[in-house]
């Protein structure tokens, strides 16, 4: 038989584990928006980079050039379409009769 003391042991990872799940889970509106921009920023920066490179003749590689600007244009469309799905639930709110 095992000691009461054992058992106790073994439930407390689990409700740290279940902690530190809520606490990751916890990431406000805000940040997701700020994230999203840093990483459209970033890909539109690496495709500028590449399309340089690619002019100045340093880079041969045409297909990773094209392959980076088609990144950053679905990563612009996709905040885009985020930010006018946020725009449409706030207008609907602000419609909202108290």
């Amino acid at each position: 038989m095992e000691s009461i003391q054992s058992i106790s042991s073994i439930a407390t990872p689990v409700q740290t584990k279940q902690t530190s799940t809520i606490s990751q889970v916890e990431t406000s509106f805000g940040d997701i928006l700020k994230n999203m921009v840093a990483e459209t920023n970033q890909q539109q920066q690496n495709a500028d980079q590449a399309m340089q490179q690619l002019h100045s003749g340093g880079e041969k590689n045409l297909h990773g050039a094209m392959i980076s600007m088609e990144k950053a244009d679905i990563s612009l469309r996709y905040m885009i379409q985020a930010r006018n799905k946020a725009i449409d639930a706030y207008q609907e709110i602000m419609r909202m009769q108290v």
